[in-house]
């Protein structure tokens, strides 16, 4: 057990990581599990759901830094593999559309100004 009151802190916090980490650990490899069933049920609606949850936990997963960023684009191809194998079709994700579109401006612009004109330096004397 840590004497230093730092130290002691450090076990506090590494405690609760530990415990957040293996949270999100838990629904990635519940989420992957999904899939699998579903891929061996052969439904193409419940493949493309579990698939979709699988990848978003993935993506979490790596957003929290719990696994690294190429071993979950290497398990999302390989989802995306045995989806396409199952029968379902391939959907990609698109980002997020803005709900309005942003409004235009009409204003013209103001006109630039002309650069001030620099002093010539002084010499140096000796």
């Amino acid at each position: 057990m840590p004497i230093i009151k730092s130290a002691k802190k450090r076990v506090k916090t590494a405690n609760k990581a530990r415990a957040r980490n293996a949270h999100f650990k838990r629904s990635m490899r519940d989420a992957l599990k999904a899939f699998n069933k579903a891929v061996a049920s052969g439904k193409a609606a419940d493949i493309q759901k579990t698939q979709r949850d699988a990848v978003s936990a993935l993506d979490t997963a790596v957003k929290k830094e719990i696994i690294h960023r190429n071993k979950a684009a290497r398990q999302k191809a390989a989802l995306a593999a045995r989806a396409k194998a199952a029968g379902a079709k391939v959907t990609k994700t698109t980002a997020k559309k803005s709900a309005a579109p942003a409004p235009k401006k009409t204003a013209k612009p103001a006109p630039k100004r002309p650069a001030a004109k620099k002093t010539p330096a002084k010499k140096a004397t000796k």
